[in-house]
């Protein structure tokens, strides 16, 4: 059965106000997908969904934990079981929104239980972790699990990390875990929607939307968290956009270099996820030209959705 919409893609290729668009027409309520969107007091950066905008049709997943907290794509498994059964219950569409992969596999392929770690063994290696380049990082996990070492590196410092975490802590790689360690839960189906763009159009919009997020304050938001009390190690603050900013109020660069290293990493973050949506999607996905008109999108999606949802409930009540 057919439970859930998805709207994914790269980052700025327009999911957000699209998404909003296509539950107005299907009386749906979103699910956001986004693993920074989860923090609170982390808007600019995250470029979370706007007031306007939110408030036309309900949301889920948004401003969950504090910047120091920590949030699994197991967690987000189980949490979004819990929105799209209560999405459901009011009769209403779940649509789940953003651009985190295992986020949506969390639902769609269920990974391993987490294996036990103690947490402050666990501190403490994380803690050593971070202060190694993303260099030696690889090299440390090609040693010691050199089946998941690609698919570590393109993820970048935390999924190395992680990768670390769990074959040190653990015991086992964390590829063996994924091959026979037991699923937390049972996958659920859902019609998964990816909104492509080309490089060139995507650099463009990352551009155009770094000189956004300084024209609304992004400056500002870093300073009020870091008076708060959150450091660059904390959970939320290594995402892009906070960690140069806070490099840049600590005196080490000048904001153009702080902003020109954002501009930076979000581009290569694009390409880890236009590498995932191309290798990791199932066939079924339906792939749709991000630069086209938003109404002819919104059209397709809501097509694609009564095509196959609607279609199989049906076949189960008779």
């Amino acid at each position: 059965m057919t439970r859930f919409l998805a709207i994914t893609g790269a980052t700025t290729t327009g999911k957000t106000a699209l998404s909003v668009e296509v539950a107005e027409v299907l009386d749906g309520e979103i699910v956001s997908m986004d693993s920074r969107q989860i923090y609170r007091g982390m808007d600019i950066a995250t470029d979370k969904i706007r007031a306007p905008l939110r408030g036309r049709v309900p949301h889920h997943g948004l401003d969950l934990r504090a910047p120091d907290e920590r949030y699994s794509a197991g967690q987000y498994g189980r949490d979004a079981r819990t929105w799209i059964s209560q999405i459901e219950a009011r009769g209403r569409v779940p649509i789940l929104v953003g651009g985190t992969g295992f986020f949506l596999r969390s639902l769609t392929d269920p990974i391993f239980a987490q294996p036990a770690m103690e947490e402050e063994r666990r501190s403490k290696l994380r803690a050593y972790l971070d202060g190694l380049s993303p260099e030696t990082l690889g090299r440390w996990v090609e040693a010691l699990d050199c089946e998941r070492a690609e698919l570590a590196r393109e993820g970048g410092p935390q999924r190395m990390k992680r990768t670390l975490e769990v074959a040190l802590l653990s015991g086992r790689p964390l590829s063996w875990w994924h091959e026979c360690g037991e699923a937390d839960a049972e996958s659920v189906e859902g019609v998964l929607v990816v909104l492509e763009l080309p490089r060139e159009a995507l650099d463009l919009r990352i551009d155009a939307r770094v000189d956004r997020m300084v024209r609304e304050g992004l400056v500002d938001e870093v300073r009020g968290l870091l008076k708060e009390g959150y450091g660059a190690r904390d959970p939320g603050m290594t995402g892009t956009g906070y960690r140069e900013i806070a490099a840049f109020l600590s005196g080490e660069c000048s904001l153009e270099t702080a902003l020109e290293k954002m501009r930076l990493a979000t581009r290569q973050y694009a390409r880890r996820q236009l590498t995932w949506f191309r290798n990791q999607m199932p066939e079924s996905t339906v792939r749709l030209d991000a630069s086209r008109p938003r109404h002819e999108l919104v059209d397709e999606i809501v097509a694609a959705w009564r095509d196959t949802g609607p279609k199989d409930s049906l076949e189960l009540e008779i």
